[in-house]
């Protein structure tokens, strides 16, 4: 079965084209009705393509901003290829303002390579993975900790490389982009970095800062960071060029689950550490309390590597199996 969605828009026109992918969406209010995912294509000329995404989850905001903007700065004269542009990519969740999509509890990043078949959310991973990255070189995908989590700044994230070559064009399009840090993780098969590899693309990925918020510094930096990439894999020219990368990139290793915190407990935890720190195997994390039992002693939570404290949970009310920290190392060696 070929995917059910439809293009308002050509892909392979050259310009400037705006519009909205069409995902049939059949419900009481709307007895023949769609989903518009709003796309543009930006396209002059021989040259790379490149699909830039945001809102793969509805709360996350600074990308989908930026992305909004890029379509209305950029013009078909400044670029060679062809720019795709997906400033909601899981629309239902983006309107909602909620992480996962309110019509089928969807998580875009955990469900590729998706099914033509499934439930929207399944539709429209089929679709980015199958039609629109079959098509790209390149994606960036923007995301932040959306209102569950806050990340330290600007941050990038991309696979670890599977030869020298890939390190080193990797380690080129990170520096270009120039966020404070980048952090390598093992692929998942459900997101959309795995999503990128299997169709020949090389990804990367933002984290922006976070807790349902958006910052003015972070969309600047990122936006810089983006048009700076372009420029450095040959497709953007002209006055929106910026003079270079905002930052000189560190580079770090998220090391699987020694990385993570989780909480054991359901209460309300204080947190032991601040973002930006260092922090050791073994030392406090956080006190888990329990005010509904006030007699009770909090649990501390330790930490289980060492390493730079880059996320941590907003909420102060946690469950069993919530995140309450990420940790990222020092990885000169990878790139």
């Amino acid at each position: 079965m070929s995917n059910p969605i439809s293009s308002e828009i050509s892909l392979d026109e050259a310009g400037k084209h705006v519009g909205y992918l069409r995902l049939p969406h059949s419900v009481h209010r709307s007895a023949y009705g769609w989903i518009p995912i709003p796309i543009a294509s930006i396209r002059r000329g021989e040259g790379p393509t490149i699909l830039i995404m945001a809102g793969s989850h509805g709360d996350e905001y600074e990308g989908q901003i930026i992305v909004s903007t890029l379509i209305r700065d950029i013009a078909p004269g400044m670029i060679h290829g062809q720019l795709i542009l997906l400033p909601m990519a899981n629309y239902p969740a983006a309107l909602a303002g909620q992480r996962t999509s309110p019509i089928d509890d969807g998580n875009l990043n955990r469900l590729f390579p998706g099914d033509p078949y499934g439930r929207p959310t399944q539709i429209i991973a089929d679709y980015i993975e199958n039609t629109l990255l079959k098509r790209a070189q390149y994606l960036v995908d923007m995301h932040s900790g959306g209102s569950s989590l806050l990340y330290d700044g600007a941050n990038m994230l991309a696979l670890e490389p599977q030869d020298a070559d890939e390190q080193a064009k990797l380690r080129g399009m990170l520096s270009a982009f120039g966020l404070p840090k980048a952090f390598l993780h093992a692929p998942n098969p459900l997101n959309i970095s795995a999503a990128a590899r299997r169709q020949g693309a090389i990804s990367i990925l933002t984290e922006l800062g976070g807790a349902g918020m958006s910052s003015k510094h972070l969309i600047d930096q990122a936006r810089q960071g983006v048009l700076n990439l372009l420029a450095h894999l040959g497709m953007l020219n002209g006055d929106l060029v910026p003079d270079g990368p905002p930052c000189t990139t560190r580079f770090l290793r998220v090391e699987g689950p020694n990385h993570y915190v989780y909480s054991h407990d359901d209460g309300l935890y204080e947190p032991l550490a601040e973002l930006g720190t260092r922090v050791e195997k073994g030392q406090p994390a956080a006190r888990i309390h329990f005010p509904d039992t006030p007699l009770r002693e909090p649990v501390t939570v330790l930490f289980n590597g060492d390493g730079e404290l880059v996320c941590r949970r907003v909420q102060a009310q946690a469950r069993r199996g919530d995140c309450l920290f990420q940790l990222a190392a020092r990885d000169p060696d990878r790139l």
